[in-house]
């Protein structure tokens, strides 16, 4: 199978590195040139994954990524030469996967591109095959479905979320490290994604009602990881 990817950047020369780059890896590579030409592509050639500039024309990458996360789980990848904590905090808290700084390395691209599909369609086959349900306190995340509900109320989760709090919940009161919890839902951990953990980890706390200062139940272990705490 052959993975349709969506890039929209404005820069015709990135686009065009992306483009080569992907397709050698063996992507189908679809492009747009602004935020509502991706919007389009989105809705008519259904990819994969996509790739999102911020400072688009148009509409921007964060505008896109909030529309876009109204009807669909797609891992999608900000591209960016905004590389400020906030920015990054932004980008992941409105429902990005991930997010690389420009200037990059375009087979770091490659490689993130590989490790967000096989974490989403690993979780999809998962769930399809096991159908389990996963019970904490007032928690249950239901594999099959792909859902999560608190007290029998739906809670929206990307899919990076998802498998993070899949991975605490198989597995109450046991510690994983950062690297540990991104290599299972990886498969690969890199440099800079200690600092993307911690924005995941607080917006799954903060659409858990988990206090920051005292969670119920993501817990920080200093020095050590996360856990989910038993009930």
């Amino acid at each position: 199978m052959s993975y349709k990817i969506l890039v929209a950047e404005d820069d015709a020369d990135i686009c065009e590195v992306l483009r080569l780059y992907l397709e050698n890896a063996g992507f189908d590579v679809i492009s747009a040139d602004n935020g509502i030409r991706a919007y389009d592509l989105l809705k008519s050639e259904s990819p994969d994954l996509a790739i999102f500039d911020i400072m688009m024309p148009e509409m921007n990458g964060f505008e896109l990524t909030k529309r876009v996360r109204i009807t669909s789980s797609i891992p999608i990848i900000f591209l960016s030469a905004m590389n400020a904590d906030s920015d990054k905090i932004l980008g992941l808290d409105i429902g990005a996967d991930d997010y690389i700084t420009k200037p990059f390395n375009p087979l770091e691209v490659v490689a993130r591109v590989q490790s967000n599909l096989r974490r989403k369609y690993k979780l999809d086959s998962t769930a399809h095959q096991s159908g389990e349900l996963l019970t904490v306190g007032e928690l249950t995340l239901d594999t099959k479905k792909f859902t999560l509900q608190k007290n029998g109320e739906d809670i929206q989760l990307t899919p990076t979320e998802f498998k993070i709090l899949s991975t605490l919940m198989e597995k109450p009161g046991r510690v994983f490290t950062k690297a540990q919890i991104y290599e299972r839902i990886n498969g690969e951990y890199f440099e800079n994604d200690d600092n993307t953990m911690m924005v995941h980890i607080s917006k799954l706390r903060e659409k858990l009602g988990d206090d920051s200062k005292r969670p119920k139940y993501l817990k920080t272990v200093r020095g050590l990881g996360y856990k989910i705490e038993k009930s």
